[in-house]
């Protein structure tokens, strides 16, 4: 009988031990809860909690829900005020010039589906007009790719519809937001990276200078931009050196769409274009030649493209192309980039034919 007892005993302290810590374990729990409800209340989150992390990661998701939920918009700018009366939902159909004048918010979508003319037209937006028109903090940029991932047609896959942006290796941090849509037998990713500390990109490269036109054309410089976004010319110079004279030309305004080629001529009245999508006047600022008016010397110069933030006093240099007399460039003759690092003398080659507007 007595070791009944005992057995009983032990088996209710067991209980009530277990009892015990079910107990402490609900209070705990409960505990926990209200503390985090209570945190959450005050917009406070258990471990570490960065503002700026979470503004990275609410532009991408918020940037990506603006550009994939419509069609757009653009207004444009009448006397510095804006001609809401005038705004359209048809911003593809807008020049580049007339883009950088106004204000835009890009939507490549219609009617529900991917709208690919929208799509090849962010070609003539510029990566500060989208990084504002995304509703994005001024010291942020974006990359953004277009791509298709999924085709009934295997060599589809992998095709990229769109690809620009800035370069995000000097950047701090960084937050992609993707989607996917279906459009016929295709499956399309757009992906939109937001990061910080970025610099702007400055994808401008001189591809060929015709320092010696022959039949008294006008002398002048191929630029491509290699950006899939256009590319603003504020902030952007041309230095020449030569025995004509030092001089340089300073851009405010003007854009070259994205993949595209620009050429800077001394008479753009008479000046071939190829495939150039635009043309800027370099004559009569003196600073191109046309007939026998030189600008670029003819036997020994130097020629720079420069590049500078708003910020900043004294430009960047970009490109750099020299020559001299024993380079032996005869007339009609032009200096053509042969891919290297465009500040390098060994990365120029003289071709005897002339090709503007075409790389």
């Amino acid at each position: 009988m007595e070791r009944r007892k005992s057995g009983n005993l032990a088996a209710s302290n067991d209980e009530n031990a277990v009892v015990a810590v079910v107990e402490f374990l609900s209070a705990f729990t409960l505990f926990l809860m209200i503390l985090t409800a209570f945190m959450s209340l005050a917009q406070l989150e258990l471990g570490s909690n960065d503002p700026y992390t979470d503004l990275v990661d609410r532009s991408a998701v918020d940037g990506l829900d603006r550009l994939t939920n419509g069609e757009g918009w653009f207004v444009p700018y009448v006397d510095g005020v804006r001609d809401q009366a005038n705004a359209t939902k048809d911003w593809h159909q807008i020049s580049p010039t007339e883009i950088e004048k106004g204000v835009i918010q890009p939507g490549i979508m219609k009617n529900g589906l991917l709208d690919f003319d929208r799509i090849n037209a962010l070609c003539n937006v510029s990566v500060e007009a989208i990084t504002n028109g995304l509703g994005l903090s001024y010291d942020l940029q974006i990359k953004l790719l277009v791509q298709v991932i999924q085709s009934s047609n295997d060599s589809e896959v992998g095709q990229i519809l769109f690809n620009g942006g800035s370069d995000r290796s000097t950047a701090s941090m960084s937050s992609v937001s993707s989607r996917l849509f279906i459009s016929e037998d295709r499956v399309i990713s757009v992906s939109l990276e937001v990061h910080d500390g970025a610099d702007s990109p400055r994808i401008l490269r001189i591809t060929e200078v015709s320092p010696r036109p022959a039949e008294n054309g006008p002398e002048w410089i191929e630029v491509e931009n290699k950006n899939g976004f256009a590319i603003s010319l504020k902030g952007w110079s041309f230095e020449r050196n030569g025995t004509n004279g030092q001089s340089d030309y300073l851009y405010k305004e003007g854009v070259i769409p994205g993949g595209k080629l620009a050429i800077f001529s001394g008479d753009p009245s008479s000046q071939e274009i190829g495939n150039a999508s635009a043309v800027f006047d370099l004559g009569s600022t003196g600073f191109l030649g046309v007939g026998n008016i030189n600008g670029l010397d003819e036997y020994k110069g130097r020629l720079r493209l420069l590049f500078a933030e708003e910020d900043e006093g004294i430009g960047s240099q970009i490109c750099k192309v020299e020559w001299s007399r024993a380079d032996g460039i005869g007339l009609d003759y032009t200096i053509i980039w042969n891919g290297g690092l465009p500040y390098l003398k060994s990365s120029w080659n003289i071709s005897n034919t002339s090709t503007p507007g075409f790389v």
